[in-house]
């Protein structure tokens, strides 16, 4: 599945947050690669998942694999052990430009080593 029909096959106001996330994050991170990972849009750099987003039952989530050190006061940390944080979208209207572009900036110069997190036997490392 390819990103523009996960993106259509979402509600029309959700339509219009996965697209504008979508040309944001093409548009800051040329350089990734993009594909549906574990059902929805994650971008890789270095093949280490860095950015992505998922319908939840009430809205958009999107996700920055090592948000959580970008000390940002609206991404919420996750709750597990690893780096990450993201926000909730209800509405396109809730989606601040600058602040996903400074996230995306951010997210090329912190990263977390998820890639090889399996053959370190679970520790997580710092690549950048």
């Amino acid at each position: 599945m390819e990103i523009s029909v996960f993106n259509k096959a979402q509600s029309s106001e959700d339509q219009e947050i996965c697209h504008l996330l979508m040309t944001t994050i093409n548009k800051h991170l040329p350089e990734a690669e993009s594909k549906i990972w574990h059902g929805h849009p994650v971008w890789f750099l270095d093949r280490n998942p860095t950015v992505g987003y998922s319908k939840l039952k009430d809205c958009i989530r999107l996700m920055f694999w090592s948000g959580a050190d970008f000390d940002e006061h609206d991404l919420i940390p996750g709750a597990g052990k690893f780096k990450d944080a993201s926000i909730r979208y209800t509405s396109v209207d809730q989606i601040d430009l600058d602040d996903l572009k400074r996230w995306l900036e951010k997210s090329k110069k912190i990263q977390w080593d998820y890639r090889n997190i399996v053959k370190k036997k679970g520790r997580l490392d710092r690549i950048k």
